[in-house]
């Protein structure tokens, strides 16, 4: 259950109060992930995430905003997406207040001191650094380069070294005043709330949110002539990679059925890739498959870590498999296995109130509306094995292939050869 509100300044507030818990969570969500991005300024959304903690005019210093959530025990920090920042804070429902001044500041009142900004950028080279040693998580930065190419979609999150050591304070100022707007933001309070009084605290925190033009973001056309590879050399003992097909955008028809054809594929230890990459043949600890949806594009994709020489043998195992759900129709009792996997994720994970603020702000940012649980199941239930197959030989097309690899190789050309389905 859920109620939206929109403030007299254009903000955009849902309410979903939770039965049975003591928290409630904050979030702040804006729509000015990395996709808003000029080449120039990549990575700058993420920073200006981290700059949010480095103090605000009543809060001065980061020390400030941290001991004054740890002293309630709190719960709280701050994520930037392709699409989005967001910054959220749980604490017991009696802290609310507290939170939402907090949550507010960090929002309206960044200072943004320049110090600090030199010194973040050492912090934040050195979280590029992790990213880049994690070849199982970076290699979805790799995979979505390919797929984009230079636009905003295909750019790292976290910038380059170049740009994160070229900011400057007149940056993050310009970027903030031109996406930093109330139509812009949606705030979301979920957990144990009394919706009348809690309103009225939200509108008091923020109504200094001024309203205005937003800048734009730029798009990222899907257009693919052949299939591709690409390899980012590493020595390492395991090739870590993923291979994947151009998908559908979040407001897209055929989404839910193309969530329940990864899942199918790659969720659980009891998935067709879980299957035949690991129990069957040993190739792999780890197989996975997803799908990714963004306001305007999106993709499928299955992910492994497998032994550098058996590389080759995986990847023709993945497409045999996508060519299998292509051919065949799946079976009534594989189909509703997978919706019910869904609904026990869904279900399960909204449990917590930071979730529910979650599934709640994503949804009203990005799609302009919000599902409950069971208009969400009603669409997953109507779906059927016909729609399944649509997806795959929609989407499954040998000149669509992606891959992406890192490990021992130099030279993706021989990859580019395994590319049929």
């Amino acid at each position: 259950m859920y109620s939206k509100h929109l403030l007299k300044n254009g903000l955009r507030v849902i309410l979903m109060p939770m039965k049975g818990t003591e928290t409630v969570t904050v979030l702040a969500a804006t729509n000015a992930g990395s996709r808003f991005e000029m080449p120039q300024e990549a990575g700058l959304a993420h920073f200006l995430e981290h700059m949010a903690f480095k103090g605000t005019k009543k809060r001065p210093k980061a020390m400030d905003i941290a001991k004054t959530f740890d002293a309630v025990g709190a719960e709280y920090n701050a994520f930037t997406s392709k699409e989005l920042i967001s910054f959220y804070a749980k604490v017991a429902s009696e802290h609310l207040d507290l939170g939402l001044d907090i949550i507010s500041d960090m929002l309206l009142n960044a200072r943004l001191p320049a110090e600090e900004i030199q010194r973040e950028k050492g912090v934040i080279l050195e979280e590029m650094h992790l990213y880049q040693d994690t070849p199982m998580r970076y290699v979805d930065d790799i995979f979505e380069e390919l797929l984009f190419g230079q636009t905003s979609l295909g750019r790292m999150i976290i910038g380059t070294e170049n740009t994160i050591k070229s900011f400057s304070r007149e940056m993050f100022v310009n970027y903030q005043e031109g996406l930093y707007k109330a139509s812009n933001v949606v705030v979301c309070v979920a957990g144990k709330i009394n919706e009348a009084k809690d309103l009225k605290r939200i509108e008091k925190y923020f109504s200094g949110l001024a309203d205005g033009p937003v800048r734009s973001k730029t798009s990222s056309p899907a257009v693919q002539a052949h299939p591709r590879a690409r390899v980012h050399w590493k020595k390492t003992d395991q090739t870590h990679l993923m291979i994947g097909f151009h998908g559908y955008s979040i407001d897209h028809p055929r989404r839910f059925a193309a969530e329940l054809l990864t899942t199918i594929l790659g969720s659980g230890m009891s998935s067709r890739l879980f299957h035949s990459i690991r129990e069957r043949r040993g190739l792999a600890y780890y197989v996975r498959a997803g799908s990714q949806s963004y306001t305007d594009a999106g993709y499928i994709a299955a992910q492994a870590g497998v032994t550098n020489k058996k590389v080759p043998l995986a990847i023709k195992q993945i497409l045999a498999e996508f060519k299998k759900i292509k051919n065949e129709r799946v079976s009534i009792p594989e189909l509703r296995k997978a919706k019910d996997y869904i609904k026990g994720h869904i279900l399960l994970s909204l449990e917590s109130s930071d979730e529910v603020a979650s599934w709640g702000a994503m949804q009203e940012i990005l799609e302009k509306k919000i599902l409950t649980t069971d208009e969400l199941f009603r669409k997953i239930d109507r779906i059927g094995p016909a729609d399944i197959q649509k997806v795959a030989k929609e989407l499954f097309i040998s000149r669509k292939l992606n891959l992406a690899l890192i490990g021992p190789f130099k030279d993706a050309r021989p990859f580019e050869k395994l590319l049929k389905i």
